[in-house]
């Protein structure tokens, strides 16, 4: 059984306690968490159709059985260097503002609980509440987990660029 399918199954169970787990994910030498609630769905990489006149960030839309899902890589999003897409590139599908979005990521790891005490806000750690993605910092073991504001991924003129591509 590959990987993806593993978490998809650890998703699905836990579907009853989804408070304090969080999906994870490597991106460059940070580990990144997404609220496992937020997540719709975890899928290979598949064939992204290009869609002109958007951030370069956002690399098209996917044919997800019938529905058209925008898919933005997030390590663009984040400023980091592109990297090619392998059999291990993952599209975390999750809802942002009430519309399915795909996080391209390098992989996903796990599905870890944190508990609530483990958790520090960004303005403890920034001095500031300006840490535009970041929700939150988890500590896990000897590791700090970055924990993503999904909502704040899409907003604006952006959010209503992405309506327009699911409809």
């Amino acid at each position: 059984m590959e990987e993806t399918e593993v978490i998809e199954n650890q998703i699905i169970s836990d579907e009853d306690s989804q408070e304090g787990k969080y999906l994870t994910f490597p991106l460059g030498k940070e580990e990144f968490g997404i609220e496992i609630r937020s997540v719709r769905e975890i899928i290979g990489i598949q064939k992204i159709t290009d869609v002109p006149e958007m951030p370069h960030y956002v690399k098209g839309v996917i044919n997800l059985r019938g529905k058209i899902i925008p898919v933005m890589d997030i390590r663009l999003k984040f400023g980091m260097q592109e990297r090619e897409y392998d059999e291990r590139t993952t599209i975390i599908v999750v809802q942002i503002n009430d519309l399915d979005v795909g996080l391209i990521v390098d992989n996903v790891s796990e599905v870890l609980d944190i508990a609530n005490s483990d958790i520090e806000p960004p303005s403890t750690i920034t001095g500031n509440d300006e840490s535009q993605y970041v929700k939150a910092f988890g500590k896990v073991s000897e590791k700090v987990v970055i924990i993503l504001d999904t909502q704040k991924l899409l907003f604006g003129e952006l959010l209503e660029q992405m309506i327009e591509l699911e409809q």
